[in-house]
């Protein structure tokens, strides 16, 4: 990833992890699409917003977001999944998936996002 601004989905039903989410970004020069705090809100800005990247909590209201994260697979778009059960959490499939255990810093979430390519047009 480069220091340019991003469009950032991010998805989690969590009220303060959404708002410390939103504002790290923000501080970090990107700009926020959502949050979305259930999964069909998110497929929705899946299928009606223009975005760089996503951030995917994995259990969303009791849902899970792997058919949010099947979705952004098929249009190339890259995530990263957000857990609190780290990469237990995520299933078989997934397992290779860039992933950010909560709680995390500012820094952690910007350091993950250096590591995730991103092609901007």
């Amino acid at each position: 990833m480069t220091s340019q601004s991003l469009r950032i989905l991010v998805v989690e039903d969590e009220m303060m992890i959404a708002f410390f989410i939103e504002d790290s970004l923000t501080a970090l020069g990107h700009t926020v699409v959502g949050p979305a705090s259930r999964v069909a809100n998110a497929h929705r800005l899946v299928e009606t917003e223009t975005f760089d990247l996503a951030l995917l909590d994995i259990n969303v209201a009791g849902e899970e977001i792997y058919p949010v994260a099947n979705a952004l697979k098929a249009r190339g778009i890259p995530f990263v999944f957000l857990s609190g059960y780290g990469r237990h959490g995520l299933r078989g499939e997934w397992s290779d998936s860039p992933m950010l255990a909560k709680p995390f810093t500012v820094e952690d979430l910007n350091a993950t996002l250096e590591t995730i390519s991103v092609t901007v047009d």
